[in-house]
């Protein structure tokens, strides 16, 4: 009595089952398509960030030759207004 098998189960009640089948088959499958676009939007916030420190570091590298320039123009510019200050007698 116990072991009921699929002839045994009224025609209309078969078909039944097997939607409820497909219907927690589809839930499933919903249920792993939001953890994918999950994970997929959070690779692409950190993408993002990654890109953002990646120009972050590429303004610093420009940035510092250009420093650096600039100093070393301000110093040369001040030893040349001291020579000729020295020059001058303006300076002793």
């Amino acid at each position: 009595m116990g072991d009921a098998r699929m002839s045994d189960i009224p025609s209309d009640w078969r078909g039944q089952l097997d939607l409820r089948q497909e219907l927690a088959r589809i839930d499933r499958d919903r249920a792993e398509t939001c953890k994918l676009q999950e994970e997929s939007e959070k690779s692409i916030a950190e993408q993002r960030k990654l890109l953002a420190e990646s120009r972050k570091l590429d303004r610093g590298r420009w940035l510092a030759p250009w420093s650096l320039l600039i100093a070393l123009m301000g110093g040369v510019g001040l030893g040349i207004v001291q020579l000729v200050a020295h020059l001058a007698g303006w300076w002793r």
